[in-house]
């Protein structure tokens, strides 16, 4: 009995966890210059994250619950918008709001060309018609000028894209779209808390937007979504078809279950769904991530600004972006843009870069009108000239947390020195 007595309780052990998770999460070692690899990413979690994920699997209760909901509450309050619903991915956050909507099977929804797979593929899923448009050269968002040419009697919506966190001129869209009597459905997955209009935050125009929690993002939840909305019917909708379409989470599902009284209102369907719930351990780790977002954001711009100054004097060769007037850029990450007439390509400068250990990729699917998977899908494009330069000629390096100064130094550093090699 006494050995029994001596054992170590629940709470012992989850003290014990909680004491070397803390200890477990080291600073990281030193950097050296042309050694030390600089990913396109670094986990931006730490010791809370993991207690809190830990404790909702401790508890039993690990799909979605108290801890998504009030992540959800946390996000929409934070973006200015009335309702928020969380995802396992921000893929399926695209593919849910989209299949929400009841507009006409086959109407076409106008978006960028220049885009991750996951803008465009959803449209299709959910049966419309992605209507492909051009971009501008210096923000790498959707031309006003190429969407209002695009427009036709077929046009439903137009979905914007932030890319790489550079919010679009949401004004003069939602202008447009107004005149054109046309929904908006913003793309934010990788533009947390950037602001489009003297301190509005994207996310918060549109009739509906989508953000992305994945690993590589501003914050995380490892995969993880979100669908916000200040239409309430849309949002009961939306919360409805995220979980089979069953009405559990909808407002009004004691009046929905009182006239069909011979269906369990625990099994009751209302709309045709999917299973795309968060896990609660997704909304644990939410919860802590949102506080540090500002701080995460600040480093960004920080680093952003000091390579703009660093590569200003290469301005006839690169191409750097620039945060437009009234806005906030938040840096998903760094582009650079080899303008035509260079003297060297941009693979030759990527390859440069990855050999120093700064790792690098294209800027996001490139031109999506030219990806083989479109040819499995009902499109449409118009001209895109600049999108198809920008697949051609920019790739990005990564802008994150694990980047201070050291890191960013080491990066402008082997430009230089790139540069030097080829006379400039």
């Amino acid at each position: 009995m006494q050995m029994l007595a001596d054992a170590p309780t629940f709470t012992d052990i989850a003290l014990a966890i909680r004491e070397r998770m803390r200890a477990g999460f080291e600073p990281p070692m030193a950097f050296e210059y042309g050694r030390t690899r600089i990913p396109l990413n670094v986990p931006t979690y730490g010791a809370d994250e993991v207690i809190e994920a830990l404790d909702s699997m401790m508890s039993g209760w690990m799909t979605m619950g108290k801890k998504v909901k009030r992540f959800e509450e946390m996000w929409a309050s934070y973006c200015g918008v009335e309702h928020g619903v969380m995802t396992n991915s921000g893929s399926s956050a695209n593919l849910l709001a989209l299949s929400s909507l009841l507009m006409p099977s086959g109407g076409e929804i106008i978006t960028p060309a220049l885009t991750w797979a996951t803008t465009v593929f959803p449209i299709a899923q959910a049966g419309y018609v992605p209507a492909l448009v051009d971009v501008d050269r210096d923000t790498y968002n959707l031309s006003l000028s190429a969407v209002e040419a695009a427009i036709t009697d077929k046009t439903v919506a137009v979905m914007p894209v932030h890319l790489l966190g550079n919010p679009c001129n949401m004004r003069d869209l939602m202008g447009l779209a107004d005149r054109h009597n046309l929904l908006v459905i913003e793309d934010a997955c990788e533009a947390h808390g950037a602001e489009a209009r003297y301190g509005q935050r994207v996310g918060s125009f549109g009739g509906l937007s989508t953000f992305s929690f994945f690993f590589s993002h501003h914050i995380s939840t490892i995969e993880g979504g979100m669908v916000l909305t200040s239409d309430a019917t849309l949002a009961d909708r939306i919360r409805s078809r995220r979980a089979f379409g069953w009405i559990r989470d909808m407002s009004n599902k004691k009046s929905l279950a009182e006239e069909r009284p011979d269906i369990d209102s625990r099994f009751f369907f209302q709309y045709p769904g999917y299973n795309f719930r968060p896990t609660e351990m997704q909304g644990a780790f939410g919860i802590h991530q949102l506080p540090r977002l500002e701080g995460f954001i600040a480093q960004r711009r920080e680093n952003a600004a000091y390579w703009n100054h660093e590569f200003t004097r290469y301005g006839e060769v690169i191409e750097c972006q620039s945060e437009q007037p009234n806005t906030r850029h938040v840096w998903f990450a760094y582009p650079m843009l080899v303008r035509e007439g260079a003297p060297f390509t941009k693979k030759q400068m990527a390859d440069y870069l990855e050999a120093r250990g700064v790792e690098t990729r294209p800027i996001e699917a490139g031109n999506m009108a030219i990806q083989p998977a479109m040819q499995q899908i009902k499109y449409r494009a118009g001209p895109l000239p600049n999108a198809q330069y920008i697949h051609d000629n920019a790739f990005f390096f990564g802008n994150h947390s694990g980047i201070g100064p050291a890191e960013r130094e080491a990066i402008a550093g082997y430009v230089h020195e790139f540069m030097k090699e080829h006379g400039i």
